[in-house]
């Protein structure tokens, strides 16, 4: 992992991260390059997110949980894309705040996850920097040859699903920022949804054998759904009034005078890492065994038809929004 000369930047290399590297591909760190064999009948997928405290964490956060919530957002793209994780690069721009202590907390968090998720470090790099710490991960992974899920890909008729809850990601930074008035046992969940989300792997093969489009829900429902409309050209019509809540989603709705206006809310906030897709109507059996196997909830919000975008209504009438989701800089 080379880089900017920095104060303890190879000690953190030896005695850090070497012992979290792929025994054979990562080269013991000891290399300018990690080597990856190809897999015969499969593609390699890679996907790559960045983390900057401020933005994606609070400089508050304890390191271990950033470093599993970085890892956990790359795992829920491959999950998307029907892909198996095997390996990652990382990238480390450690703030001030960044000392022996935290550098070990951050690891001891992606060894916790790596032995979870069945990965391993290949290499990346570190290095010091004076403004807020960021993490940057690349994520490796195989599929079937031709076998992954693109964004493009339904079709009018097919059935729109996403697995578990939706507005958890939202709720949770109003619980880490005290902006909720719920009781504490609902808002320590939403807080610990926000800062270690759970990326839906175990779906990721009915999802590769069933879906014609997917994404996972990183942005906010409405946007990453816009997504599948824009990329397959058709049109993603959406029940708000089905959209799966949490327990403690459903606390805070009831709450709410103007339901509609809370609704809003929860699919545009993002940050809930599950995943949207489409499928076939004859699948849909299928897809819920599957999904009851695993113990994971699965719901019908729509259908896709001919047009474009995404068209969301509630008791009956279409609902416009003023912004759909998370934009980034």
């Amino acid at each position: 992992m080379p880089s900017v000369d920095v104060a303890g930047e190879f000690e953190t290399i030896r005695r850090l991260f070497a012992p979290l590297a792929h025994p054979e591909w990562g080269r013991g760190l000891q290399d300018d390059v990690a080597v990856v064999p190809s897999r015969p009948g499969h593609d390699l997928v890679l996907t790559k997110d960045a983390i900057v405290e401020g933005v994606h964490f609070l400089p508050t956060d304890p390191l271990d949980m950033v470093a599993r919530k970085l890892m956990r957002v790359n795992l829920s793209d491959l999950a998307a894309k029907g892909a198996e994780p095997f390996g990652y690069l990382l990238a480390c721009h450690w703030s001030e705040r960044c000392g022996w202590p935290e550098r070990m907390m951050f690891c001891d968090g992606l060894r916790v996850d790596q032995k979870t998720f069945g990965v391993a470090l290949l290499g990346g790099d570190t290095v010091a920097t004076p403004g807020p710490a960021s993490f940057s991960m690349t994520l490796l992974g195989w599929i079937p040859k031709g076998l992954t899920v693109a964004r493009a890909g339904a079709r009018a008729g097919d059935l729109v699903f996403v697995t578990g809850a939706i507005g958890d990601g939202w709720l949770g930074l109003e619980a880490v920022q005290g902006r909720l008035s719920l009781d504490a046992e609902r808002v320590a969940a939403l807080a610990d949804h926000y800062r270690l989300p759970l990326p839906r792997t175990e779906f990721a093969i009915p999802i590769r054998d069933m879906a014609s489009a997917a994404i996972d829900v990183s942005d906010g429902l409405i946007a990453d759904l816009a997504h599948i409309a824009e990329a397959g050209r058709v049109a993603l019509e959406i029940d708000l009034e089905s959209v799966p809540r949490s327990a403690a989603g459903q606390a805070w709705l009831d709450g709410r005078v103007d339901e509609q206006a809370a609704l809003e809310k929860l699919v545009t906030g993002g940050d809930d890492y599950e995943i949207a897709f489409t499928a076939a109507p004859r699948d849909e059996a299928t897809l819920r065994r599957e999904a009851e196997r695993r113990h994971l909830r699965l719901t019908k919000i729509g259908r896709v038809t001919a047009g474009q975008g995404v068209v969301a209504r509630f008791a009956g009438q279409t609902v416009s929004f003023d912004r759909t989701g998370f934009t980034h800089g």
